[in-house]
C-alpha cells in the first residue's frame, strides 16, 4: 500500500508541476511573482537587472553549472513551492532551466521568453547591477 501511495504521489507532483511562457510585462512585476536572473555576473553589470528580479547565475561563461549551489542560492531566496519565474539574456537559457527545473523538482515556473533582449524593448523598470 506504501508503494502504490509513493507512486500515486510522485506522479502527482509531476503533473502539477508546469512551466509556463510568457513575456516579461508590467503585470508580472505587479502579480509579484519573483522573477529570478540566471545571467552571469558580467551580463548583470553590462545590461542591469529587471527591477526587483534576483541574480542567482545557473551557467557561468563557460557554460558550466553547478545546480546543487544554484538549488541552495535558489531555496534561500525563492519560496520554491510557489510559482517563480526565470529570465536570461535571450529566453533561450531560462527555457531549458526552467523545463529542467519543473521535470526533476516539480517547480512550477514562469519562462520569461524574450529574455532581457524583449524588455529592453518595452518600457520596463531595469536598475544598474551593484
Amino acid at each position: 500500500m506504501k508503494k502504490i501511495f509513493l507512486s500515486f504521489l510522485i506522479l502527482a507532483s509531476s503533473v502539477f508541476a508546469t512551466v509556463t511562457d510568457e513575456y516579461p510585462s508590467q503585470k508580472i512585476l505587479d502579480s509579484k511573482v519573483p522573477i529570478v536572473d540566471i545571467r552571469t555576473p558580467g551580463e548583470w553589470r553590462e545590461s542591469g537587472l529587471l527591477k526587483g528580479s534576483i541574480p542567482i547565475m545557473f551557467f557561468n561563461e563557460q557554460g558550466g553549472y553547478d545546480v546543487e549551489g544554484f538549488l541552495a542560492e535558489l531555496s534561500k531566496k525563492v519560496d520554491t513551492t510557489k510559482p517563480f519565474a526565470l529570465i536570461c539574456r535571450s529566453g533561450s537559457r531560462s527555457k531549458t532551466v526552467s523545463n529542467f527545473l519543473s521535470q526533476e523538482y516539480h517547480y512550477t515556473v514562469i519562462n520569461l521568453e524574450g529574455g532581457m533582449l524583449f524588455v529592453k524593448t518595452k518600457d520596463l523598470p531595469v536598475v544598474p547591477y551593484k
